[in-house]
C-alpha cells in the first residue's frame, strides 16, 4: 500500500471513529499533497510525499514555539497530536548517534579536515543521506559540534 493510498485509508478510518485531530491532521496532508501536484503538475512518488509530510511536520514544529508564547496551550496540544500523527507515516527518524557516524564517515569520504569552513561542504553532502529521516536542525548541530 502506497503512502497516499495508506493516508486516504485512515482519513476514511478516522472519519469513521469521529477521530477530529486525526482527520485533520491527515485531511490537511492530503490537500498539502494535492496541492504540490497541481502546482507542479506532476504525480508524487513516495519521496516526494515524504517530502511533503516533512514539512508538514517543521511546519508545525516552528509553529509550537510561537503557540507557548501567546500563551496557547489549546493549540499547543493540537499540534503536537498533528506532529505526532504525521511522523507515523515518515521513515523512523535518526538518532543524534547515527546522524554523528554519517557526518564522520561522509568528512573521511570528501577526505576533508575537521574545520569550520568545510561546513558547508559536509552539510551539503550529508543532508541527501539523511533526507526524510533526520532534521535539519539535528544535522547542523553535529556538523558544528564536530567542527573546530
Amino acid at each position: 500500500m502506497s503512502l497516499k493510498e495508506r493516508l486516504t485509508a485512515d482519513f476514511k478510518e478516522a472519519l469513521k471513529s469521529k477521530d477530529q485531530v486525526k482527520k485533520n491532521a491527515v485531511s490537511m496532508a492530503r490537500a498539502a499533497i494535492k496541492q504540490y501536484e497541481v502546482d507542479h503538475r506532476e504525480e508524487l512518488d513516495e519521496e516526494g510525499v515524504i517530502d511533503v509530510l516533512s514539512k508538514q511536520v517543521k511546519m508545525r514544529k516552528d509553529a509550537l514555539a510561537d503557540f507557548e508564547k501567546a500563551g496557547r496551550t489549546d493549540l499547543l496540544d493540537v499540534y503536537k497530536a498533528e506532529i505526532e500523527i504525521l511522523q507515523t507515516y515518515l521513515p523512523a527518524q535518526l538518532t543524534e548517534q547515527e546522524v554523528r557516524g554519517i557526518v564522520e564517515e561522509t568528512v573521511r569520504q570528501l577526505d576533508l579536515s575537521m574545520e569550520k569552513k568545510n561546513m558547508g561542504k559536509v552539510m551539503k553532502a550529508v543532508m541527501p543521506q539523511v533526507k526524510g529521516r533526520a532534521d535539519g536542525g539535528l544535522v547542523k548541530k553535529v556538523v558544528e559540534s564536530l567542527m573546530v
